[in-house]
């Protein structure tokens, strides 16, 4: 199940692409759906029916977004954070071979696009989170347990 959190960066992000989609993106495809079907015959129209195939997943995406903006909750950093690992932290980690990787942790809608960004319901994230520097972390992966360990935990102020 998804948690239905988000960064206040990750809101602002999620909300900007709604705009981007319904103001820019829909209002192109529907034109050019209206422009396509001025044509005539539809049924071996290509330009129709790739650009309905389009506003159809426009739409599904504008739905999906409106959903998860009007449910999710904004959780924003508190002090008493502090020092350990919760949810919108960066935490620099590295392995027994000396791997270093820095993630941050936020809400599943937040994970696309990013290769820096975990899930906060991911096992990696549930393996660090309320741990401190030097502390380790114990991940259970398909290949078995891998231990990673906290060199640092900051928060975006």
């Amino acid at each position: 199940m998804k948690t239905a959190i988000l960064t206040r960066d990750g809101f602002k992000n999620l909300k900007a692409e709604l705009e981007q989609l319904w103001r820019v993106e829909r209002r192109e495809t529907t034109q050019k759906v209206s422009w396509a079907a001025s044509l005539g015959d539809r049924s071996e129209n290509a330009d129709y029916k790739e650009n309905k195939r389009k506003l159809r997943q426009l739409d599904s995406r504008i739905r999906y977004i409106t959903k998860r903006l009007e449910s999710s909750q904004i959780v924003d950093y508190h002090k008493a954070q502090d020092g350990k690992v919760f949810f919108g932290a960066w935490v620099e980690i590295e392995n027994e071979a000396g791997d270093i990787k820095s993630i941050r942790l936020v809400g599943y809608d937040e994970i696309f696009g990013r290769k820096d960004y975990i899930s906060v319901d991911s096992p990696m994230a549930k393996a660090l989170l309320k741990k401190e520097v030097d502390d380790v972390a114990i991940v259970k992966t398909p290949h078995g347990e891998v231990e990673w360990t906290i060199n640092n935990i900051k928060y975006n102020v």
